[in-house]
């Protein structure tokens, strides 16, 4: 088999890409490439619709499958293409998209899903969403990122994990310490400062004008005499003998003074490249770590921020590290500020990161962790809950959504929650078309309490909490399990796709199967 895979943002774009709606989906085409090589030979491509076929028609004549995996939205996916197609895809909402907007028909994932066949999902909470859409018999597989295997030299590394570890943790960025930023709410009154005196500007001074010498004078009765003859003169003159002079002015004027050859340009400085500065924070004491794009409102750090403080107002070894996923620190650092002085003052410390960490980094932030704090309203999967989780690190979080298939109370402190209603987030329209989750934010004090109570009083049953969540993460996103999960999904699927029906053929037959028919190209 060969698998040609497509990921909107790669490698190299990936530093400047967090925080970018789908970024994610970037280190899921990554954790699935070691599955997939196992199976066959794997492909990137950066243009699928140039690329993909090619290749495909290329696997055709050595007699070899092919099947294009592309780690996007189903409303981003291709489906005009030759070689057999999978949408491999996160989805947090109890349905999938099953109206058109934009003129785009596959705006309505059933169009895509029945083009393609089949499709791939992340947790089996999307999966039973699709067939709830596409039928009982639709052909989906859900399979997390297989992300055991990465994080097999960090847990050798870091070792039996124990609450209380002290890390120094060194990284270029920007570190915002609520021990050292001065909260109050004083803060946030206005300025009612007397203003400052006005400091009168200096004269300005007018530049002197030219000598009048022989030059100057030339030159002005030169601007003058021409402005006269165009002025007073030129309308007079026969129209051939206005040409003729003015061809003879212009011939004697190259010949008394040539037009300079154009000046080379110089080429463009070097962009400096600024270099973040080098930074160093200290963390100890019971640590809960999230990371997550503060522009995502599914994240839900509000109510995990206000949860945090309040619950450890008065406690001064309870830290909240705050890894946030966006390069621009203007876009959350006033908000972050005024909600950090509005609980002001609280005794507990919040950290909060913003920085690329490379993987040395990375895992000493995971070592110094005690807990992995997640309150979202709904969850594709949560990638950094798993690598965490992958590294025995126990979770706060709630059970619902794709967290339903890897958490529960024998490896976190779970939070309760209950459904709302809400809009899907690519859906122009805002309309009220889908469910999410509303979190009870007493529960999230609740989890709080619970588990620095459990890392200060009984750091036993946490090492014993620590050692299920390994099993836990290796039974379920090891590479072994994903790679037996995929063939088998593949081995069922690819003779289905080898019949003469053309993807126009498959949606039309789906569309006869709805009560409400799809129309127009599937294109």
């Amino acid at each position: 088999m060969n698998f040609i895979l497509y990921s909107d943002i790669g490698e190299s774009t990936i530093n400047k890409s967090l925080g970018l709606p789908e970024y994610s989906y970037y280190f899921v085409l990554k954790a699935f490439r070691s599955a997939l090589a196992e199976l066959g030979a794997v492909t990137l491509v950066r243009d699928p619709a140039t690329e993909v076929d090619p290749l495909f028609e290329a696997c055709q004549q050595r007699g070899e499958e092919c099947v294009f995996l592309s780690f996007s939205p189903p409303n981003k996916t291709l489906v005009n293409l030759k070689c057999p197609t999978v949408s491999v895809f996160a989805w947090e909402y109890n349905n999938i998209p099953n109206e058109q907007w934009d003129d785009d028909l596959r705006n309505d994932w059933r169009t895509v899903f029945a083009s393609h066949g089949r499709t791939i999902t992340l947790s089996g909470y999307t999966a039973r969403t699709v067939k709830d859409a596409m039928g009982a018999d639709f052909a989906v597989l859900a399979a997390p990122a297989p992300l055991w295997e990465h994080f097999a030299e960090a847990r050798a590394r870091l070792g039996r994990r124990s609450p209380g570890i002290n890390t120094e943790i060194q990284l270029r960025g920007t570190v915002l310490d609520s021990r050292v930023l001065g909260l109050s709410a004083d803060s946030l009154l206005p300025n009612t400062a007397p203003p400052a005196p006005v400091v009168e500007a200096a004269p300005v001074v007018a530049p002197e004008p030219p000598p009048k010498n022989l030059r100057y004078r030339l030159s002005v009765t030169k601007r003058h005499l021409l402005d006269w003859y165009r002025e007073a003169l030129r309308d007079l003159l026969p129209a051939w003998l206005a040409d003729t002079a003015a061809t003879a002015a212009r011939k004697s004027y190259a010949i008394v003074r040539p037009r300079p050859a154009p000046a080379p340009v110089p080429p463009a400085p070097p962009v400096a490249v600024v270099e973040e500065p080098e930074v160093q924070v200290k963390l100890d004491g019971v640590v809960y770590t999230s990371v997550f794009s503060p522009k995502d409102g599914r994240k839900n750090w509000f109510d995990m921020v206000t949860a945090f403080c309040w619950t450890f107002r008065d406690v001064d070894d309870a830290t909240l590290v705050l890894k946030m996923n966006d390069r621009d620190l203007s876009s959350y650092r006033p908000t972050l500020m005024t909600l950090l002085s509005q609980l002001a003052p609280f005794k507990c410390r919040v950290v909060t990161l913003h920085a690329f960490l490379e993987d040395t980094t990375y895992e000493k932030l995971i070592g110094a962790t005690t807990y992995y704090v997640n309150t979202s309203l709904c969850e594709g999967l949560c990638l950094p809950l798993m690598e965490f989780m992958s590294c025995g690190v126990p979770a706060i979080a709630p059970k619902h959504t794709a967290m339903e298939d890897y958490v529960d109370d024998s490896v976190a402190f779970i939070v309760k929650s209950g459904l709302e209603h809400n809009v899907w987030p690519h859906d122009p329209r805002d309309l009220f078309r889908t469910l999410r989750y509303r979190l009870d934010w007493a529960s999230i004090c609740k989890a709080y309490r619970d588990s620095y109570q459990m890392a200060k009083d009984a750091p036993e049953k946490y090492e014993q909490m620590s050692g299920r969540v390994l099993q836990r993460m290796q039974s379920y996103a090891s590479v072994g399990v994903v790679k037996e999960q995929l063939q088998h999904f593949f081995q069922q699927t690819e003779p289905s796709l080898r019949d003469p029906d053309s993807v126009s053929t498959r949606t039309a037959q789906f569309s006869a199967s709805l009560s409400t028919p799809l129309t127009g190209p599937a294109a």
